[in-house]
This record gives C-alpha cells, structure tokens and sequence, in this order.
C-alpha cells in the first residue's frame, strides 16, 4: 500500500459527483487494454481502494456502465469523466487517479495488458510491464 491510512478526495469535471477515501489507496497501475484506451483516448492510470472506505456524493450524477461481462464503469453523466472501474464482486474500486484532488502522494507501479498498447507511444519508465491484468499488487477480487 502506496499511501497510508489517510483521507483523500477526488471527483468529475464539472463537481457533480464527488467522492471521499477514508483509507488506504493502492499504487497507481497503468492499464492499455482496449477498453482502457476507448474511455480515456489513451492508456487508464488508476488507483484502488476498498469499497468499505469509499463514500459517493452525487450518486444521482453517477452513471455505471456495463463494460464486459465481469466488469462495469462509473462515469459522471453530466460531463462525462471517467471515474471508477469495479470487477463483479470485489471488494475493492478501481478509482482513476486524475480525478483525485491534488496532494494524495502516489506513484506508478506497474503496467497492464502492455500487448494491447496504442502503436503512437512508448513505455520507457522501466516499471514493470505485463501482457495480462496481473499487476502483483491488490487482488482485484
């Protein structure tokens, strides 16, 4: 665990959804898969916590978005940022890290499904790389 037990906050473009971490969060994991990059225009950078240690504000602006058959998307329905990503039935929430408030200290650790990159960059940060969504840190489950 990255950051310790510490409150952090985060939410949307346009404030209509906000959201509280009162715990720890996960380090930063870098995801390319396909999914990924069609959200965000370009590879995810995310960040995790447990579901128990997050609490939404605008829930009523907080649209999920069935991505797969294991998976879903939480994206705020006004303005259309990316959000959250929870596997069915973890306890744990994926929580992109470029709607965190400033201030939360993490770092990258890893990268993801590293196969399915865009060909227009490169990852040259020495971090570890995977072709598979095994990054070694939380279990996802």
């Amino acid at each position: 665990m990255a950051a310790g037990a510490r409150t952090y906050h985060g939410g949307c473009l346009c404030g209509a959804v906000r959201y509280r971490i009162a715990g720890a969060l996960r380090p930063v994991v870098a995801c390319h898969c396909n999914q990924c990059r069609r959200t965000s225009g370009h590879h995810v950078a995310a960040t995790a916590a447990r579901l128990e240690d997050l609490t939404v504000e605008g829930e009523a602006a907080l649209s999920w978005y069935r991505s797969s058959e294991t998976a879903r998307r939480g994206f705020c329905r006004s303005c259309g940022a990316n959000l959250f990503w929870q596997r069915d039935g973890a306890a744990q929430v994926s929580i992109m890290a470029g709607s965190l408030d400033q201030g939360h200290g993490l770092t990258t650790a890893a990268h993801i499904f590293v196969g399915d990159k865009g060909d227009y960059y490169e990852i040259a940060d020495g971090l570890p790389q995977r072709d598979d969504g095994d990054h070694g840190l939380w279990s996802e489950s």
